[in-house]
């Protein structure tokens, strides 16, 4: 039985049959990757992203749904519940980031209350709607999309860094709260994504550090990975897959690296 367990692959084509997953920020780089393997393991689809274009594009494509929002009004999101749909749902990945890079003299306050609003407030509420769904089913998974940066830091990006450490403590107390209602809740920590977030970074790196645009991969976004490339989209969508599936039941409160050997200093 051992044996057959171990040959059994989470990420076959019906690894998530039956199960409803939604994923915001769904419409482009993480997020489309895991909207794409999700669907592909079978499940049913919601692309949410504030681009309704981009969203229900995607949503065709795969099948699915999509639901336009803008996650960082997040007064409008304390009414969600599980009831009124959108939310009635097996798997939920909060993956919806931003990004301002700035010296902390310099960092626009309200830049930083909406990274913050967007990266942490806005999980907590959709967390919060779909868990009694999941406790009512006896079966979730929060997937929390959170960086390298929930694990380290780095200089000119105190939101980011301080949103995405915040988002593992949100994702740990889910999961041990989930625990007794077969809910998990995992992160997951990508160094530099090859996504669009990460190219808009680039012109900002290179004035803030006085180097050229295409010296800022080298020498800033690569340069504390043993693995001298790009995260792709897909790597971490691999591995969300996995997290959603039934034989990842045993994996919670955890912070899984995909950082090429970052945090491995």
């Amino acid at each position: 039985m051992h044996t057959d367990t171990l040959r059994s692959s989470p990420l076959s084509a019906g690894a998530l049959t039956g199960r409803r997953a939604v994923v915001t920020g769904g419409a482009s780089g993480i997020g489309a990757a895991c909207v794409r393997a999700f669907a592909a393991a079978g499940a049913q689809v919601t692309v949410c992203d504030r681009d309704g274009a981009a969203a229900e594009a995607l949503a065709a494509q795969i099948g699915g749904t999509s639901w336009t929002v803008d996650l960082s009004e997040t007064g409008s999101l304390e009414a969600l519940t599980a009831e009124s749909g959108v939310l009635d749902a097996d798997i939920l990945v909060n993956n919806a980031g931003i990004q301002r890079v700035a010296p902390l003299p310099e960092f626009d306050p309200e830049a930083w209350r909406l990274m913050h609003r967007l990266m942490v407030e806005s999980p907590f509420l959709l967390i919060r709607a779909a868990l009694p769904g999941m406790y009512e089913r006896g079966f979730g998974r929060i997937l929390n999309i959170s960086s390298v940066h929930g694990l380290r830091a780095s200089p000119y990006k105190s939101a980011y860094v301080s949103a995405k450490h915040a988002l593992e403590g949100l994702s740990k107390v889910t999961a041990l709260e989930g625990a007794e209602h077969g809910v998990t809740s995992n992160c997951l920590n990508p160094a530099y994504v090859r996504t669009p977030l990460v190219e808009k970074q680039i012109a900002d790196q290179a004035r803030i550090h006085g180097i050229g645009e295409d010296e800022v991969i080298e020498k800033i976004m690569l340069t504390e990975s043993s693995v001298k490339r790009l995260v792709e989209p897909e790597e971490v969508a691999s591995l969300a897959t996995w997290l959603a599936s039934d034989a990842a039941g045993m994996v919670t409160g955890t912070s899984y690296a995909i950082d090429g050997g970052w945090s491995a200093r």
